[in-house]
């Protein structure tokens, strides 16, 4: 069984796959039915097309909605009741021995779905996007070729890319950070701080697209290591809420005020970041170029066309106290260098409201 969205950009690289499986003699299904932002119910479809057609393996193709559908289809048909029943922190956790192994083919750079133990989905009813996240969930086989990426539109290139950053950053800001995932993140960090950029003007060609293709392998490796922090937390809480928001947008909107809220309790990894979005600030010490990184955040999010409000992506005002309660819902703002309140990150949400759009 195949998953990958049924959208014109990902149809020739589907085909190719197909093409390929049926000349090798494999019999293939095409679940055509991923969205953005992958929900229960659309796993449960998935799941019963598998289940119908005995298939034995799972391929996810595409950015990070069809991987992670992938992997939540390939629990969900191999278990009792729904992928929601086998989150993170349920009893109850998937059987490497009958989970269906996966292959990951990406079309895009920045989830690094391809290299983790991870499947994201969200429960509309709850409005609450949540985790698989369980070794049994690795693909057993992973594709990376650039040449697919190089269709994806300058928006979801900036997004996915700014993903992959954050994958990167907040992998350096978790406790369980260490000299591999630091080495990793920080030529994840160049990379993407150096080729985003020419890819969403269209620049680069194929250079430009390998290097974001192994920037984004590299910061998955990073939070298959360690993890994420606060700001995923926020991020996924919106996308749960708020389905129509791409995830590299829900990080966007939050990231300088989180970057203001955050740098003094962890001056040397600012200052890093700092230093890499904006050279000028290279001799300046720990403390003055940390103070600089939510600014040079802003630049480098205008330079990609990815500075949003939370107004712009048509969050209501009123529900920022439950949008702030939702952040504490995953375990990630436990592992930034600041154990945010919901008062706090009450205040990071209306930090980055903006204006009311007409």
């Amino acid at each position: 069984l195949v998953t990958a969205k049924a959208w014109p950009s990902v149809e020739p690289a589907y085909e190719a796959a197909r093409q390929a499986l049926r000349a090798a003699g494999v019999e293939v299904a095409h679940f055509d039915g991923v969205l953005p932002n992958p929900t229960t119910d659309l796993i449960s479809k998935g799941a019963a097309m598998a289940k119908e057609l005995h298939a034995e393996v799972i391929v996810g193709l595409g950015g990070g909605s069809s991987m992670d559908s992938a992997k939540a289809i390939a629990v969900e048909v191999s278990h009792p009741g729904t992928a929601w029943d086998y989150l993170y922190y349920k009893t109850e956790q998937p059987d490497p021995l009958a989970v269906l192994p996966v292959v990951a083919i990406t079309t895009t750079s920045g989830t690094g779905s391809q290299v983790t133990q991870v499947a994201v989905v969200t429960n509309t009813a709850q409005r609450d996007k949540s985790a698989l996240y369980n070794p049994a969930l690795f693909p057993r086989v992973a594709i990376v070729d650039p040449e697919l990426m190089m269709t994806a539109p300058p928006h979801l290139t900036a997004a996915t890319g700014f993903d992959a950053l954050t994958h990167a950053f907040e992998s350096t800001l978790h406790p369980a950070a260490s000299p591999y995932t630091d080495l990793l993140a920080i030529e994840a960090m160049r990379l993407v701080l150096h080729h985003l950029p020419m890819a969403v003007r269209g620049e680069g060609g194929l250079a430009a697209r390998s290097a974001l293709a192994w920037a984004d392998t590299l910061a998955g490796l990073c939070i298959a290591s360690a993890g994420v922090t606060l700001p995923h937390g926020i991020g996924m809480a919106i996308g749960g809420m708020y389905p129509h928001v791409m995830h590299g947008e829900a990080l966007a909107v939050v990231y300088p005020a989180i970057a203001r809220f955050t740098w003094r309790a962890a001056p040397s990894k600012y200052a890093a970041l700092a230093r890499m979005l904006d050279p000028s600030l290279a001799g300046m010490p720990d403390e003055g170029a940390a103070e600089q990184s939510a600014s040079a955040l802003e630049r480098f999010l205008h330079d990609i066309g990815l500075e949003v409000t939370l107004a712009a992506l048509r969050v209501p005002r009123e529900e920022l106290p439950l949008l702030a309660q939702q952040s504490t819902v995953l375990p990630d703002y436990k592992s930034h260098p600041i154990v945010a309140t919901q008062d706090q990150i009450a205040t990071i949400l209306d930090q980055s409201y903006g204006a009311p759009v007409a």
